[in-house]
């Protein structure tokens, strides 16, 4: 028997007014999401998916934003279809959280930090359901029993920060499910989580999803994580929908060249290629040449002449303690001029705080960190900040790396002027104009502001400033795990272009597997602050030789082959 649709979006434009006018965000789209049923909308930032969505709760703000278009009918338990762009604001008021309910982006900014995680959930049983306190707070209990929430009684009392990712994602989800909705509106409810939490939220919605017999609307910029989770795929592109389709035929009949852009920017996990494919090129032509793969003579003919030369940086048995808690031990490891080293880990494996210790932003409690046949841990400050233009980080977060009230070219060239490089303004000026071009960016660029860049244009201004002052060494901590897939594969592909033009070595870090797979020749898996596995990358991923290794691998969207 088919089932019903619980949701019927009709000719839907949304618009956003500005200074230089009406932008349209959402263009006349039209779908259903129907009773028991999982739909992915997916697309890169900005191609409307968030907005269509919030559209549904009439949580679009007006002003700016406008609804020019369209019927939202949504067909409730008692089967009278209503058109929600027509409801008036009490109406909405029962609906958002009863009816229909909607898991955020980001949980700790959707949580309110001053109050309990218990009494936040038990506030939307209170205000739908009329519920007691005493009533309220079982309920709540159980249900953070069923979200898996570990000692439920601690995570009912416990304020926003004091739980991890993982944790806080599943508070959101006990309270969007706490009313027993209908229709439950996921938006990236797992972008920013590890690849093993990942996995885990994935299947508690999964669950829940049947269990409770609910329909999910799954918003996603990454098309991967769908393929063991969603029915149906929607793939939106500048507002439209420009396909639609099973699983099935999204992931092995792509028909847009868009969804088979999005579907091949993703790093391969079977075979190493020498550049990831972009989304412009499927765009702009539908026959797309062979990245070329790198055959495993060729890799090793390349490992031969890396790790023939002296190594440029030694770790021995470094550590890390805050007050009680070991966050780094006893870490040993090499790195040789020309090659990148990967580092990969759930979050709090130590990964970050040996990336800062490396590069002495924060002290050692123990062991030797030597770079180029010097001790840094035993260098003076005034001679480490010499040493400083040698050794650079680019972070994960470009916007926040960035002074909001420094133009970029002025941004870049800082750098260079307090190490005494090209000489005088006019030299570094010029040399800041050839970095824009080197990493994608224009001229032009030198006097906007952070604000005027997208995410990744930002993240190519960081890392303009980073090859400013000439480095060695490049640390990237996370430098792409908050950007599209396809703009994650154009700044993978300009790392090694740079790599490769200035003799470049980096030791990448990253909780994204297939990503760290792509960039590296030798890889270190981290678990709670040690290294549990060492390993030319290749051979890591074919047979890992740690369990956690090997959980790690099969937490990846799709599994992989190694790891069976």
């Amino acid at each position: 028997m088919k089932s019903r649709p619980l949701l019927h979006i009709q000719d839907l434009t949304v618009s956003f007014s500005s200074g230089s006018g009406d932008l349209t965000v959402v263009d006349h789209i039209s779908f259903n999401l129907n009773e028991s049923e999982t739909l992915a909308v997916v697309g890169e930032s900005g191609s409307g998916k968030t907005v269509s969505a919030l559209a549904v709760l009439k949580l679009i703000p007006s002003p700016p934003g406008n609804i020019s278009s369209g019927k939202i009918l949504f067909t409730g338990r008692d089967g009278v279809a209503r058109d929600l762009l027509q409801a008036e604001e009490p109406e909405m008021q029962k609906i958002r959280g009863r009816s229909v309910s909607m898991i955020f982006q980001e949980p700790m900014t959707s949580l309110n930090p001053v109050f309990t995680c218990g009494d936040q959930v038990m506030e939307s049983l209170r205000i739908h359901l009329a519920y007691k306190k005493k009533q309220a707070r079982k309920k709540v209990l159980d249900l953070f029993a069923e979200v898996m929430l570990p000692r439920p009684e601690e995570v009912f009392n416990a304020y926003p920060h004091e739980l991890s990712g993982g944790q806080k994602q599943r508070v959101m989800i006990a309270m969007a499910i706490s009313c027993n909705p209908e229709v439950l509106i996921a938006d990236e409810p797992t972008t920013a989580l590890d690849v093993t939490v990942q996995k885990t939220i994935l299947d508690l919605m999964k669950n829940l999803q049947v269990s409770r017999k609910m329909s999910i609307l799954f918003i996603t910029h990454d098309l991967g994580i769908v393929a063991g989770f969603a029915d149906r795929v929607l793939v939106m592109n500048k507002g439209k929908i420009v396909e639609e389709g099973s699983v099935g035929d999204i992931f092995h009949r792509p028909a847009h060249p868009y969804t088979r852009g999005l579907l091949a920017c993703r790093p391969p996990l079977n075979v190493r290629l020498n550049r990831l494919p972009t989304i412009e090129k499927y765009m702009l032509d539908e026959r797309i040449e062979s990245e070329g793969v790198i055959s495993p003579q060729q890799r090793k003919t390349d490992h031969e002449r890396i790790y023939a030369r002296e190594p440029i940086l030694k770790v021995e048995k470094l550590s890390k303690q805050f007050g009680s808690y070991m966050a780094l031990e006893k870490a040993s490891f090499l790195v040789y001029p020309g090659e990148t080293l990967g580092i990969v880990g759930e979050s709090g494996s130590g990964k970050t705080t040996l990336a800062r210790v490396v590069l002495e932003l924060i002290p050692a409690t123990g062991g030797r960190i030597i770079f180029r046949d010097q001790d840094i841990t035993q260098l003076s400050s005034g001679k480490m900040k010499k040493l400083r233009k040698e050794l650079q980080i680019i972070f994960q977060d470009p916007y926040s790396s960035l002074n909001p009230r420094l133009a970029i070219g002025p941004a870049i060239l800082e750098p260079m002027k307090v190490h005494g490089l090209h000489g005088n303004e006019s030299g570094r000026k010029e040399r800041v104009m050839d970095l824009l071009q080197k990493v994608g960016l224009k001229e032009e660029h030198y006097y906007r502001y952070p604000h005027e860049f997208s995410g990744g244009q930002r993240q190519r201004i960081c890392i303009a400033r980073a090859l400013a002052v000439e480095p060695q060494l490049i640390i990237c901590d996370e430098s792409v795990s908050a950007l599209d897939v396809s703009i994650q594969a154009q700044v993978l592909n300009l790392l090694n272009d740079l790599k490769k033009d200035f003799g470049l070595t980096y030791i990448f870090i990253s909780h994204d597997l297939s990503v760290v797979k792509f960039m590296s020749d030798r890889l270190i898996v981290m678990k709670n602050g040690k290294i549990e596995e060492m390993g030319e990358a290749d051979e890591v991923y074919a047979h890992p030789r740690s369990e956690y290794t090997r959980m790690l691998l099969e937490a990846i969207p799709g599994g992989v082959q190694g790891a069976k």
